[in-house]
């Protein structure tokens, strides 16, 4: 077999066998098989994409590049959840203890943030004393004993993944659907789930910035995961302008403790229960959506969900004062609001630009080895279809730099009026099952 062939062939539209990819990639991960050719190969997946039976035996292939979780030595139905990412997206802090209070077992592996801000891993590090350094056994244990835990990625995980991302990046081969929906299924797959949930971001503070699009990728990690054994479901949720209203690692930590208390925003509650409600049903806990979101309003009601958030912090060494005290968080050292410059009905919120405003302030990484501030970031006042009056608060800025004015310019040019109504945007737009 030569990789000059391979290219070749699905250059010209043929579909390739499961031993041909597995070739392919095992023989790039190796380092047998240059650069060169991985990006001649790239270019024809992005022109001619690829079939279903492709797109499983590309992530598999990804999928034994490396380590495999084994956690089957845990009791019960293991469900992940994955989100495409997007601006204030708060959702694991909330669903990890949620679902978990419901009897899923939740044995989530996470990762840090490259962009706006943190990812699941900084905002937990910004409750004193927190770890996410378990070794396999302590992260089995503690799911079997609490229901939850929460570490970092292996290292070795999808190596495959890794170098392919890398020169995709370089070779304008990153947008694409069997491209994308691998790499986010090779590392669910690898990571040990049973069963997957997973929410797709569309609008301007998304990946995927079309419902088309977003549908599309949808629609080709469901199939994935079905393919290979896992109970797959994705829904379409809005990105259109930020989930909630904290952006910022601390100040997210303290909203996803109000959500768990029943009183967050209207938009990342509705989100988790949503979500929240799949994963009972896969996990099963409860054979119907209806009676899983009856379950999970419950556990918020009981303080059962919050108890959990409560449990996980202190079985991973940090302080769970934080969950009565959040003042105990980080704290910024300036606080200034944002103050509307007009008045009419808020029409557009441009998440991506009101996400990089908050990346400004330190509470994101530009690069890999960016330093995040954990204290800075923005608690938004007005969503999109709100009025509001000329003077009135649009947001409320936590600062520790002097990035604040020109965080401020970004935030008032990300935010559009009109003297009409507006209606609110449609939080979720699809389910796909199959």
């Amino acid at each position: 077999m030569r990789m000059v062939d391979l290219i070749e062939k699905k250059r010209d539209g043929f579909e390739l066998s499961d031993e041909e990819i597995q070739f392919v990639i095992s023989g790039y991960t190796a380092g047998d098989i240059a650069d060169y050719q991985m990006s001649a190969f790239l270019m024809a997946v992005y022109f001619q994409d690829m079939t279903e039976n492709e797109r499983a035996a590309l992530t598999l292939a990804m999928v034994d590049s490396g380590d495999r979780i084994d956690l089957s030595a845990i009791q019960g139905i293991k469900v992940d959840k994955h989100s495409t990412g997007g601006v204030g997206d708060t959702t694991t802090l909330v669903l990890g203890p949620l679902v978990a209070a419901c009897g899923v077992p939740v044995a989530k592996m996470s990762g840090r943030g490259l962009g706006h801000t943190g990812g699941t891993i900084d905002k937990l590090e910004a409750i004193e004393g927190f770890h996410v350094e378990l070794t396999t056994d302590e992260f089995i244990q503690q799911v079997n004993d609490k229901k939850l835990a929460v570490v970092g990625q292996s290292g070795n995980l999808t190596p495959a993944d890794k170098k392919m991302y890398a020169l995709r990046d370089v070779t304008a081969t990153v947008n694409s659907i069997p491209l994308i929906a691998s790499s986010i299924m090779s590392k669910k797959i690898a990571a040990g789930a049973d069963a997957i949930v997973l929410d797709v971001k569309t609008g301007e503070g998304a990946f995927m910035k079309t419902a088309e699009d977003a549908e599309k990728l949808a629609h080709a990690m469901v199939s994935i995961g079905n393919a290979t054994g896992r109970k797959t479901m994705a829904i379409i949720s809005d990105m259109s302008q930020p989930l909630g209203f904290a952006i910022g690692n601390a100040l997210e930590v303290k909203e996803a403790i109000d959500t768990l208390q029943g009183k967050g925003p209207e938009d990342l509650t509705e989100l988790c229960l949503v979500l929240g409600s799949q994963m009972v049903v896969l996990g099963g806990k409860a054979s119907t959506l209806e009676e899983a979101r009856s379950m999970l309003e419950k556990a918020m009601e009981t303080g059962q969900a919050l108890q959990m958030f409560k449990q996980l912090i202190e079985s991973q060494g940090g302080n769970s004062k934080v969950v009565e005290n959040p003042e105990l968080l980080p704290q910024a050292k300036v606080t200034e609001q944002l103050l509307s410059q007009q008045e009419g009905y808020i029409s557009f919120m441009e998440a991506d630009e009101i996400g990089t405003a908050a990346m400004v302030l330190g509470a994101g990484r530009a690069a890999k080895d960016s330093e995040i501030d954990l204290a800075v970031g923005i608690v938004l006042h007005k969503k999109v279809g709100d009025f509001v009056r000329k003077g009135e608060a649009l947001a409320t800025i936590h600062a520790n730099t002097e990035e604040l004015a020109e965080c401020m310019e970004m935030l008032y040019n990300s935010i559009e009026f009109t003297k009409e109504p507006v209606d609110k945007p449609q939080l979720i737009s699809a389910v796909i099952t199959e």
